[in-house]
């Protein structure tokens, strides 16, 4: 590549501020998409949706939101979704088909809690539509790598984004990302996964670390041999590689493998598969992700012979392989060393390999 086209590969991105009612305006004019699929619809409670409004009628300043420009000019939606809809739908319900916002939980100007828009003073109705958010808008047309990494570069380090919210939203920049992702986000939901780690906190759920977990099982089941020692890092070139075709991987046959490890992982151990054991037996705390890591490899290379076992063998075997000194000893401090995760996977696949 020679020293033009490098610069070539140059993509821009403009900072802009809208008020909220210009944003309603674009919105109803379809010149702003918003696609839920980049952000789980309305995750926020009521209380959030209404303190996000006080916070703009006190003035406040409000995180910025990221918006894509697609070849023809519309705007699509990529961060800040719960912001920009809670705002829409108490200007305009209707025009996003959710009920009428009645603001509720305010407690620094309590007189707003039970008004809903058209209750406020026109003063205040109007320094609400009024009131600016900075978006950074992103030339979609260019180079998909390019894309790709401007967008991660742009929320990497001190960022209001998780690791795995930057990839939802970087992988939607390349061609075939979004059926990729999707395909993560549908599995997130897939009865028996969500079941098997509903010890996860809701607050991490919050921040897409079921989906995480999705990319981890593949790439602890498909390229663990990559690992350089930061699991970011190595999720991210996971990602990365399947997205530009750097890594061979059958999204379909993938998926039916993953729901069928899955579906055995709950049929045998409910919620107990990834996480510590009292020494009553009892399963104790919330995931632990150098538990799963193993626990899945586990099921994933003996399914046959787990397949054949009762719950209560399966669970006996967790029990032992969670307390053996060798898994013990790859599962704490330093655990997210290549050396210390093949060690723990070997040690949980070896008492699951034996009779």
């Amino acid at each position: 590549m020679d020293k033009n086209s490098k610069f070539e590969r140059e993509i821009r991105t403009t900072a802009v501020d809208f008020s909220f009612g210009e944003l309603l305006n674009l919105h109803n004019d379809k010149e702003i998409v918003i696609r839920p699929e980049y952000q789980r619809l309305f995750r926020w409670s009521n209380e959030q949706r209404s303190r996000l409004v006080e916070s703009i009628i006190l003035g406040l300043p409000i995180p910025p939101i990221f918006l894509v420009e697609g070849t023809d000019g519309v705007l699509e939606l990529i961060d800040g979704l719960q912001r920009t809809s809670s705002v829409l739908q108490f200007l305009d319900h209707a025009a996003i088909g959710e009920p009428e916002l009645i603001l509720v939980g305010c407690d620094i100007i309590s007189q707003l809690n039970d008004k809903t828009f058209n209750d406020l003073p026109l003063s205040v109705r109007l320094k609400v539509k009024r009131s600016p958010i900075r978006a950074t808008i992103i030339n979609k047309s260019g180079d998909a790598f390019v894309k790709y990494e401007m967008f991660k570069r742009l929320n990497t380090g001190g960022s209001l984004l998780s690791a795995q919210e930057i990839r939802n939203c970087s992988s939607r920049m390349v061609d075939g990302g979004s059926i990729f992702y999707d395909a993560i986000q549908e599995m997130a939901e897939h009865h028996a996964f969500s079941s098997a780690i509903s010890r996860l906190p809701d607050s991490f759920k919050e921040k897409r670390a079921d989906e995480e977990l999705v990319l981890r099982f593949f790439a602890v089941t498909t390229y663990r041999h990559k690992y350089k020692g930061n699991i970011e890092e190595w999720l991210d070139a996971f990602m990365e590689d399947v997205l530009f075709n750097k890594h061979k991987f059958d999204l379909q046959s993938e998926r039916r493998h993953f729901e069928n490890v899955f579906n055995l992982i709950f049929e045998k151990a409910g919620d107990k598969a990834f996480t510590r054991f009292n020494e009553d037996g009892s399963p104790t705390g919330r995931l632990a992700p150098a538990y799963y890591e193993a626990a899945v490899c586990a099921f994933s290379e003996n399914e046959t012979s787990i397949r054949a076992m009762d719950s209560a063998r399966v669970i006996e075997k967790l029990q032992q392989a969670f307390s053996n000194e060798e898994f013990l000893q790859s599962a704490g401090p330093g655990a997210n060393t290549i050396t210390k995760i093949n060690a723990r996977i070997e040690a949980v696949s070896k008492i699951f390999g034996t009779p």
